[in-house]
């Protein structure tokens, strides 16, 4: 709740003239059973009474009300609005600044589900939270001390119900707390199935298993409707109960009022008004209700939300970072490095790439070659004294300028629904036509792209489903040499595409990667064979070979048997 409140705080000027507003309201609803009183006294005892005069300040009180209705409308749910909105961007901000290694050990769905039905939770208890809960103090403050002026006796029976009242609302507002936790937690699991089976639909359609997706589902649904039935029941006792109290202070003051007005011990005008403020007493009960539902909904939704704001990126640049070295100049230094603790990926990894040299990197699926290159970016954190740019541990440095100096292509790149424009120059937003066109022709990728309805106007559509693995592989290398990266790494992303159209590539790239320092990873030895360095990597994570194309070729092993499988590929491919 403190945090609610802070974000009410930060809004407090709109807040308040809504809370002032919301005043203006009640008063005038509290002012008119005055004026009926008023007019019925004066009906019941035969004094002269301008009717038409007390008419018109009803009508009066009514407009002033619908107006001021208006306002704390604009401003209390205009400021809970506002909330949702700094709420949602500092949600998406934190994701963006946690590291890699948490997108791997959470899930998606958890995610969509913090960003919707919790900042929605939240909302509420800002917005309809806060105008119950100053409604029903003002108008329970106020009803009651009118009610003690009209008559104090009736008063007492009147709130004779009220401990009862706040007994309920104590007790259940726990219960409802946990289970709203629950209903979001289940939710969570909803929206991830949801989001599972919407990734890979074509792959559920490949292997005909729309119908078992299906029972998945629904099995989840359930759980889903069980979890919300479970805080129902809880929400079904409560709020009768409150009615049945609220209802039980009104038969009380009937049974008291009546007798007394029999008796001329009140008048039938003060009775009027006394069952008045005791039906406007009603209302904050019920209220109160709706108002702890809403809160302990959005507490326990800001409470899982704070989770994810309490979690620090494991990744982060250090305090007082070294300035980056102009020359990259690549050291790995006895690595070892495991994503699970005494799992290691790679071991006793040493290499030194020199600036302007373009290293080759192969070895068996599952070897580390991925995660040896991710390491100098940092997208996964090596231990310190292993990996160096330039002399300097890459631990060290500023986190995004050591970034920005690399560019990385990944076997399967990902491509935003966009135009195939904006997809190239998404590392640098700035470039113009004539930049995108030479790095999409670097890539091998401009002629296709002008075989497209629109050229550079297409778009790729989600994920780049419209675009073959090919090329949406070139594409990715489009995007980073438009960047001009110190460091080029392409990791393995020619696989998708056919050994003609490679070789366009790589001649096309020769001079590129002649320029600069770059890794190569692939499974083909035309890849990597102008390379100053190759190393091998073998099943453990460890470098087996290492040398010049013309020196690996020589030696048995890995790269030989390769190289030989390969070439004998070539020749069946001409016969």
């Amino acid at each position: 709740m403190k945090d609610i409140i802070g974000y009410l705080w930060r809004y407090r000027v709109r807040v308040g003239l809504g809370l002032l507003s919301l005043v203006a309201v009640d008063s005038a609803s509290l002012i008119t059973p005055l004026i009926i009183r008023q007019a019925i006294n004066g009906l019941t005892s035969g004094l002269p009474t301008r009717l038409w005069l007390l008419g018109l300040e009803i009508v009066g009180l009514a407009v002033l009300g619908m107006v001021f209705r208006f306002t704390w409308r604009y401003f209390l749910i205009g400021s809970a609005r506002r909330i949702e909105r700094a709420l949602r961007s500092r949600f998406y901000a934190h994701l963006l600044e946690l590291s890699t290694p948490y997108f791997t050990k959470t899930k998606t769905g958890d995610l969509m589900a913090h960003a919707t039905n919790d900042m929605d939770a939240v909302m509420r208890a800002c917005g309809f939270g806060v105008l119950t809960l100053a409604d029903a103090l003002i108008m329970t403050t106020a009803a009651l001390f009118f009610m003690l002026s009209i008559n104090w006796q009736l008063t007492l029976y009147a709130i004779l119900p009220l401990p009862f009242v706040f007994a309920v609302v104590l007790g259940f507002g726990r219960l409802i707390h946990k289970r709203f936790e629950r209903v979001q937690e289940v939710f969570s699991s909803l929206m991830e199935k949801v989001r599972e089976g919407l990734s890979g639909i074509r792959v559920l359609k490949s292997f005909v298993q729309e119908r078992g997706t299906e029972r998945d589902y629904e099995q989840i649904n359930q759980r889903y409707v069980d979890a919300n039935m479970h805080l129902v029941r809880v929400w079904g006792v409560f709020d009768p109960s409150i009615a049945f109290l609220s209802g039980l202070g009104t038969a009380i003051v009937l049974w008291a009022g009546g007798s007394r007005v029999i008796s001329g011990a009140i008048s039938l005008g003060d009775f009027v008004a006394f069952t008045s403020y005791l039906t406007m007493l009603v209302w904050p009960m019920m209220a109160l209700g709706f108002m702890v539902n809403l809160v302990q909904r959005g507490t326990a939704s800001m409470g899982r939300l704070n989770k994810i704001f309490s979690t620090a990126p494991e990744i982060v640049s250090p305090p007082h970072p070294q300035a980056i070295p102009s020359q990259p100049h690549i050291s790995f230094r006895r690595l070892d490095f495991g994503y699970v603790k005494d799992t290691p990926v790679l071991q006793g990894i040493s290499l030194e790439l020199e600036p302007g040299q373009t290293l080759g990197v192969v070895g068996p699926v599952g070897s580390g070659k991925s995660t040896l290159v991710h390491l100098i970016p940092r997208l996964f954190d090596p231990p310190p004294g292993t990996v160096f740019w330039g002399g300097v541990d890459v631990r060290e440095l500023d986190l995004d300028a050591l970034r920005g100096r690399c560019g990385v292509v990944p076997q399967d790149p990902f491509l935003f629904s966009a135009t195939l424009r904006d997809n190239i120059r998404f590392g640098k937003p700035e470039a113009g036509d004539e930049d995108v066109i030479k790095a999409a022709t670097l890539a091998g990728m401009y002629e296709e792209i002008q075989r497209f309805p629109r050229g550079l106007d297409t778009l790729v559509g989600e994920r780049g489903v419209s675009l073959s693995g090919g090329q949406k592989q070139r594409m990715g290398i489009a995007r980073a040499l438009l960047v001009e990266p110190q460091l080029l790494i392409l990791d393995d992303c020619l696989s998708a595409v056919d050994a003609e159209k490679e070789e366009e590539i790589l001649g096309n790239l020769y001079e590129v990667l002649k320029a600069r320092t770059s890794i190569v990873i692939a499974h083909r030895i035309s890849a990597v064979k102008h390379a100053k360095l190759i190393v091998v990597l073998d099943e453990h994570g460890r470098i087996g070979q290492r040398g010049t194309h013309a020196d690996l070729i020589q030696e048995e092993g890995f790269y030989q048997h390769l190289y030989h499988m390969q070439q004998a590929e070539r020749r069946l491919a001409k016969v």
